[in-house]
């Protein structure tokens, strides 16, 4: 058995945790997957299978698409959802919903979407401390774990297109933002920076991944699914084989 299956990672679940499973149902030694997802993201999870396992690297630099809850006002120490809330501030230019925003002032998702525009094309980013980046030999997220902070070099990375498409006033409102952007792009930074650039911080508090190049949400099995299929003699039915995405692979 040999091919990939894009799955819809599950919630809480990690890259490694869809790799043990598949490797489990399959039977099958050599799996692995391309462009990992952290614990509380969803979406698109590339698993390779077999001699499949070989063409990974052919995956890992295409474009990434995601769909991002950004919640103004709060912040937390690993810019997302799962970690300690470190500030907790209002965001009263935002508060107004959209039609009763008094004559003259800008309503607050053109703020909000003013605010995107600085972050679209090349950018350099720093990676956030709760990362698998190296820095002197050591993760960064052991050191956070710590309670250390290290400086970290900003790296470059491209945002091809970011679009506001819903906006929940609140307190602290919510934000889903559309992002396709480069390999290598930290969401939860870019969310932290875009809370900071509005004066009032924000964090990732959901995460879809969209689109893994070449392939969408649209083709992503549920895990539910996979392992029923699987039960069933079945799981090959859900297998694509590798030599047709290579062929029909456009530029990522």
């Amino acid at each position: 058995m040999e091919g990939i299956i894009v799955v819809n990672k599950p919630e809480t679940w990690t890259s490694f945790d869809v790799v043990a499973k598949i490797r489990n149902l399959s039977c099958v030694k050599k799996v692995g997957h391309s462009g990992t997802l952290d614990p509380m993201a969803t979406g698109v999870l590339p698993v390779f299978l077999g001699r499949a396992t070989k063409s990974i690297q052919y995956f890992v630099e295409g474009k990434k698409g995601y769909l991002a809850e950004m919640t103004l006002g709060i912040r937390t120490d690993s810019l997302d959802a799962t970690g300690k809330v470190m500030t907790n501030d209002k965001c009263p230019t935002l508060r107004q919903s959209s039609g009763s925003v008094p004559s003259g002032v800008e309503e607050p998702m053109s703020i909000v979407a003013n605010a995107l525009r600085k972050y679209l094309g090349e950018i350099e980013q720093v990676p956030p401390m709760y990362s698998a980046v190296k820095v002197g030999g050591q993760r960064l997220y052991k050191l956070a774990r710590k309670g250390i902070t290290v400086e970290r070099k900003p790296r470059k990375v491209t945002i091809h297109n970011i679009r506001l498409i819903n906006f929940e006033a609140s307190e602290h409102p919510k934000v889903t933002l559309e992002i396709m952007c480069s390999k290598g792009t930290y969401v939860r930074q870019l969310v932290s920076d875009i809370g900071d650039d509005l004066g009032c911080g924000a964090h990732l508090s959901k995460l879809m991944r969209t689109y893994a190049h070449p392939f969408h949400i649209t083709q992503a099995v549920e895990m539910d699914r996979i392992i029923t299929l699987a039960g069933t003699g079945k799981l090959h039915t859900v297998i694509i084989p590798v030599e047709g995405v290579l062929n029909g692979q456009g530029a990522g």
